[in-house]
């Protein structure tokens, strides 16, 4: 075997930390599917986003931060309502597919948009199914505010971190 073994590539500190970016990007869109928008906007803000990152001018301003916060805050308050339906339908996934695939591509340099976008996306989908699984099975013993908050709390804290990272600063 040649030196350097099975797993050797030409990746970047960067690219993999932009590919860890999009994938737990993929996880946290798999639980609340408007809070990607909220961590690229605020990622904008603080510059952690590529140079050349597509729209990131517009999710700078201070106007697409808010609304995608109202948005995700939006989400995570109907998430707590009996009546909040399953991640899992269509259209919830649909929403998560779609959020997920543009904020890996933000996240992502532009030689690895499209492959960020449909990594994030997959991971999405996976994850709506699993966290979805796991909320099933916690809120019949900790009710459904409490297991939302929860998953909230991680949500925010691996959004936060997706948002602080800065890969170019590797």
């Amino acid at each position: 075997m040649p030196h350097g073994g099975l797993f050797t590539n030409n990746l970047s500190n960067s690219s993999v930390m932009a590919m860890l970016r999009s994938i737990l990007m993929g996880i946290v869109a798999g639980q609340r599917s408007m809070t990607p928008l909220a961590v690229v906007a605020e990622a904008a803000r603080l510059g952690t986003l590529p140079d050349d990152a597509p729209m990131r001018g517009a999710l700078a301003h201070p106007a697409a931060g808010i609304a995608a916060a109202a948005l995700a805050t939006g989400e995570m308050a109907g998430d707590k309502l009996p009546s909040a339906p399953d991640r899992v339908i269509l259209p919830g996934l649909l929403a998560r597919i779609a959020t997920a695939a543009f904020a890996g591509a933000v996240l992502a340099p532009r030689h690895e948009r499209k492959t960020a976008a449909v990594l994030t996306a997959a991971t999405a989908i996976a994850a709506s199914y699993v966290g979805f699984s796991l909320r099933v099975r916690a809120m019949r013993r900790y009710g459904q505010v409490s297991t939302g908050l929860v998953e909230d709390a991680m949500v925010l804290a691996c959004g936060y971190f997706i948002a602080k990272a800065d890969p170019r600063s590797r």
